[in-house]
């Protein structure tokens, strides 16, 4: 069926049909003549220019299902928005039907079960602050305004990995709607294979329109270290966090974090526009014992700032949401899983990071082991959890002009650390525009991509769900 341009008016059939999906709905459908459709398909990502067919702007799961369906009947993609905060702008898809689950955000918590339900287009922002007023909290990311969907369905690494792992190893069951328009339940003892499959498949599978958690205890106050070193310190902080992890990564959950020291009243006005690094670390258990435990990666030299100190869990939650802000940066992100963290691969980071272009990119190592790794490798989509480390690339910048330098940057960078990767397998969620490409799909996957390809046919023949990391139907 051909269709007219995303910007042209929708003509003969399928208007009509639209109207009628726009009467039968309890949601909004916006399509390109509306005022309000360019606001609906923007992106955290300013990079992002797609044109969706239509958004259907769903507040129930009858619309979902609604919408699906309506797709399928006209053979249209489908792109799915819950928090809009993938890299590589999943969210929208040009000539798609764009299912936007933004205003289905509930969270239910059962604090007896230690168990919280929430609806698809949730943010973790959400979440965090329903079962913290329990005391209680399931792993999600670093950035607070993050979607629970896409974190969770490539997996979702947060500080809490030390203790409790990723977010898909806390998953209890899901509510999905596939290609079909089927309303199905996946978790152990129901749909086994398609739950195996959405816990680290991405969203190749349907729309998630209910997720279940399993919590843990945690807070209200939290030990979260922060010392700020200057890149001219060197490796030797660098090492020290590394040997100093080798036996905590049941407990901590931290980065070595690349940045720029912003000239603000906050930092020394000496530092402003220099490089630096912060030893960045969440202690998963009482907070006192945590500040205790942290204190070494507090001594490791003259630092340029130091914002260490207990705090609400749910505030830990929100620090790196100003370094992200929605609409503001063009971002292009790559990353690698390290089996081990090297001297020489910590010698070229702090080198890449002294090259970098932009002031406002960000690159960081990210430790691992601990409740991550004790999961067994055929257990879940993810794969493997031998790797010890993550080093991710997270270019941000403003100016469409200096696209191709800060791009350049961050690829040879990651060709640079290629050889450091485990198995040449990279984090989903931190793999940028390219990982649309099927090769770099498949070396995330490995072994578990052909298992995926059978589940996707099942459940998703045509391949409608085909704006993610894409795993062909075989």
């Amino acid at each position: 069926m051909s269709h007219a341009t995303p910007d042209a008016p929708i003509a003969g059939a399928l208007a009509l049909e639209l109207a009628a999906l726009k009467t039968g709905l309890s949601c909004e459908l916006l399509t390109p003549q509306d005022a309000a459709y360019d606001g609906a398909r923007s992106v955290w990502n300013a990079m992002i220019d797609r044109r969706p067919l239509a958004i259907s702007r769903c507040r129930s799961i009858d619309d979902v299902i609604g919408s699906v369906r309506f797709a399928g009947a006209h053979g249209l993609p489908v792109s799915i928005r819950a928090g809009a905060h993938n890299v590589a702008g999943h969210a929208v898809g040009d000539s798609a039907l764009m299912i936007d689950l933004s205003q289905m955000r509930n969270v239910k918590v059962n604090p007896g079960a230690k168990i919280v339900t929430v609806q698809g287009g949730a943010l973790w922002a959400d979440v965090d602050a329903a079962t913290q007023a329990h005391g209680l909290a399931t792993p999600g990311g670093l950035v607070s305004d993050t979607g629970v969907a896409g974190l969770t369905l490539s997996g979702g690494v947060g500080w809490l990995r030390s203790a409790h792992g990723l977010c898909i190893d806390n998953l209890l069951a899901v509510d999905i709607v596939t290609a079909d328009g089927a309303l199905i339940r996946a978790s152990l003892s129901e749909n086994p294979d398609l739950f195996w499959a959405i816990r680290g498949g991405g969203g190749n599978f349907g729309v998630v329109v209910s997720f279940e958690f399993k919590l843990h205890p945690v807070g209200p106050a939290v030990m979260f270290a922060a010392p700020i070193y200057p890149l001219a310190a060197g490796a030797g902080p660098i090492q020290f966090w590394r040997d100093f992890l080798a036996d905590k990564n049941d407990v901590v959950g931290s980065i070595c974090e690349f940045s720029t020291v912003a000239a603000s009243a906050d930092y020394p006005e000496a530092f402003w526009g220099t490089r630096c690094y912060t030893l960045a670390a969440v202690y998963a258990g009482d907070a006192v014992e945590g500040q205790r435990i942290l204190q070494p990666l507090r001594e490791l030299g003259p630092m340029v700032a130091d914002f260490s100190g207990q705090m609400p869990y749910c505030e830990v939650q929100k620090l790196f949401d100003a370094l992200f802000p929605a609409g503001d940066f063009r971002c292009y992100w790559k990353s690698h899983l390290m089996t081990e963290l090297t001297d020489l691969a910590i010698d070229e980071a702090i080198e890449n990071a002294a090259a970098s272009p932009s002031d406002h990119s960000l690159s960081s190592f990210w430790n691992f082991g601990g409740a991550t790794a004790a999961i067994p490798a055929d257990a879940t989509a993810f794969g493997d959890r031998s790797f010890g480390w993550m080093y991710s690339l997270d270019s941000v910048w403003r100016n469409a002009a200096d696209d191709e330098k800060v791009i350049g940057w961050t690829r040879s960078a990651w060709n640079r650390a290629r050889k450091h990767a485990h198995e040449g397998r990279l984090y989903l969620n931190f793999a940028g525009q390219d990982a649309d490409s099927d090769e770099l799909t498949r070396d995330a996957f490995g072994k578990n991509y052909t298992r995926l390809a059978q589940i996707k046919k099942r459940f998703d023949p045509g391949n409608v769900f085909r704006f993610n990391q894409n795993i062909q139907p075989e």
